[in-house]
């Protein structure tokens, strides 16, 4: 009985052989079926990747189509910007950038025609032309800013300061800095205009100011434009 029971027993040596010869053969098993999985995943992996380069275009390829359109009237839409250059092709897309806060149009947009043909007909046919009474330009963008924020406040012109100055309150807020210096220009000859706005928005202070060449224009911009009446509001005049 004895011999029986020993015989059952596996030996030390011959326990970590098997267990050696366990262990060897196992990961071939898993290996085997790992490999046979990896590359169906990579062939879907690879006609996934495939598909959407069919469709996405390097950004350097849209740059090439797509339009600055700039300087035209604040009454143009998208949609007669569009109507504008169908004539020369066919549009994809077509906006006008508008000002977030003032909702008026920033006189510039975007135009993404078909092809770069399509886009180089349309420069050679519009860039220079007039429309509603200004000279618009019209080129390919000369980079592709895909976090571009077209939401972002107008730069404003460079402001010709001067000892003869004016401070203009009470503007309403839809007075921008063209509208003010319009404004005085109908009335005789400025140096410069400015409306202050919250820094980093398009937001108007209420406020502004208007220089002129002599003291005796910055006397006559007050008797005239005291208290009169600028987008809805009273605006005041005074000496800065």
């Amino acid at each position: 009985m004895a011999t029986t029971i020993s015989s059952l027993v596996t030996p030390p040596a011959l326990h970590r052989r098997c267990r050696s010869a366990a262990s060897a053969s196992a990961p071939a098993s898993l290996s085997f079926r790992a490999v046979a999985a990896r590359p169906a995943r990579s062939r879907g992996l690879a006609l996934r990747v495939a598909a959407s380069s069919a469709v996405l275009e390097a950004p350097e390829q849209v740059a090439a189509r797509k339009l600055y359109v700039g300087n035209i009237p604040r009454t143009v839409t998208s949609d007669e910007l569009r109507s504008m250059f169908a004539e020369h092709g066919s549009v994809e897309r077509a906006e006008v950038m508008y000002d977030k806060y003032t909702g008026r149009s920033r006189r510039f947009g975007f135009v993404t025609m078909s092809t770069p043909e399509e886009a180089n007909a349309a420069i050679e046919s519009l860039n220079g032309t007039e429309v509603g009474g200004r000279t618009i330009k019209v080129n390919v963008t000369e980079s592709f800013l895909p976090n571009i924020d077209r939401s972002a406040p107008e730069p404003e012109p460079v402001f010709v300061d001067s000892q003869y100055k004016v401070y203009v309150g009470n503007l309403a807020k839809t007075v921008t800095t063209e509208v003010l210096r319009n404004f005085f220009s109908e009335k005789g000859q400025i140096l410069s205009a400015t409306v202050s706005r919250v820094p980093g928005t398009s937001k108007s202070k209420g406020y502004g100011f208007v220089t002129f060449s002599s003291e005796e224009e910055v006397e006559a911009a007050v008797a005239t434009f005291n208290n009169m009446e600028l987008e809805g509001q009273p605006i005041r005049v005074n000496k800065a």
